[in-house]
């Protein structure tokens, strides 16, 4: 992959984004940055932008911002990846996530990875740690909950890595595949 180049950007708030950014790296030998140092020369001096962020509030966190850079970069190729709290067999929430980020002609056209990781509160803002408990107390006060809701209830109510290097493994075989 020497002749090939990828830089992975990445945008991490409670370190899951980073350490499958920092494993995906370590796989493959690309450049990692942070995607505050993002800027069109450094992106057009690489073949391929690989963007990792997080599942927050049901958006891509940073997402637009480094799709608009790369469309105006010399860069060929974008593949995007997400992590989350959601397991990966949950197919059809992780389906409709995507559907909600992306445009019709995005979710053809732009490779993408759900990466599944966990909670940190420790290392939350105050105000996504007050999104959380707010969500876990309406979801305490409910009545007739289903298996879903009681599995998220459950999931939400305190910190937990559920991370693994083998979520990353079709990213990683997708990006040596492009070399």
């Amino acid at each position: 992959m020497e002749d090939f180049k990828i830089l992975l950007l990445y945008k991490s708030k409670t370190g899951f984004t980073k350490r499958y950014a920092d494993w995906i790296s370590e796989e493959i030998g690309c450049a990692v940055a942070d995607y505050k140092t993002a800027t069109l020369e450094n992106m057009s001096a690489y073949d391929t932008v690989v963007f990792g962020s997080r599942a927050h509030a049901g958006r891509i966190d940073g997402y637009k911002k480094i799709r608009e850079m790369f469309q105006k970069s010399g860069a060929k190729h974008f593949a995007l990846f997400v992590t989350g709290a959601t397991p990966c067999t949950e197919e059809k929430i992780i389906e409709e996530f995507w559907k909600k980020n992306l445009s019709e002609d995005e979710l053809l056209s732009v490779p993408h990875f759900y990466l599944q990781s966990g909670l940190n509160y420790e290392r939350m803002c105050f105000s996504d740690k007050i999104m959380m408990k707010a969500a876990a107390a309406m979801l305490k006060k409910k009545k007739d909950k289903d298996a879903y809701d009681k599995a998220f209830e459950q999931a939400i109510s305190g910190s937990y890595d559920i991370s693994s290097k083998e979520y990353a493994r079709p990213l990683v075989l997708y990006l040596k595949g492009l070399a």
